[in-house]
């Protein structure tokens, strides 16, 4: 089984905002290497805003010094993949399409995302490539 995966922030703030779920457990398992995160320079970059925003930190229930280990942590676990190539499958939110080409690019067959709906009717055909629902990738 291809254990790589990208995990859209919409997850990230799940597993922050939810004490429990399958946001939170999918964090979990990548932390004890049961699924290898991908990570790329636009999506840190949305990491770190999403830490930032207060609205995001007053639903939190942790810190915002916990929130920013807990990023820490995730990204000690995550390979770093550097994108020659920009696919742009024109999805319906233009800021999404660095998620594709990050799975692309560090040969990913997954993409975790509460906002599945958000990655349909794209342009380009990824046939190897899977946009799941955290709790559908953890059934699987």
């Amino acid at each position: 089984m291809n254990n790589r995966i990208v995990i859209d922030t919409s997850v990230f703030v799940g597993a922050l905002i939810g004490s429990q779920g399958p946001s939170r457990e999918l964090i979990r398992r990548c932390l004890l290497s049961e699924y290898q995160p991908l990570m790329g320079n636009a999506l840190f970059a949305e990491y770190e805003a999403v830490v930032g925003r207060k609205e995001i930190i007053s639903q939190c229930l942790l810190s915002r010094t916990e929130v920013i280990s807990l990023l820490e942590a995730l990204m000690s676990v995550c390979e770093w993949i550097n994108i020659y190539y920009l696919w742009r499958p024109n999805l319906r939110d233009e800021g999404d399409n660095h998620l594709i080409e990050l799975a692309i690019s560090g040969n990913a067959h997954y993409i975790a995302t509460n906002n599945v709906k958000d990655f349909q009717g794209t342009e380009l055909i990824f046939p190897h490539l899977s946009i799941l629902k955290p709790e559908h990738l953890l059934r699987g």
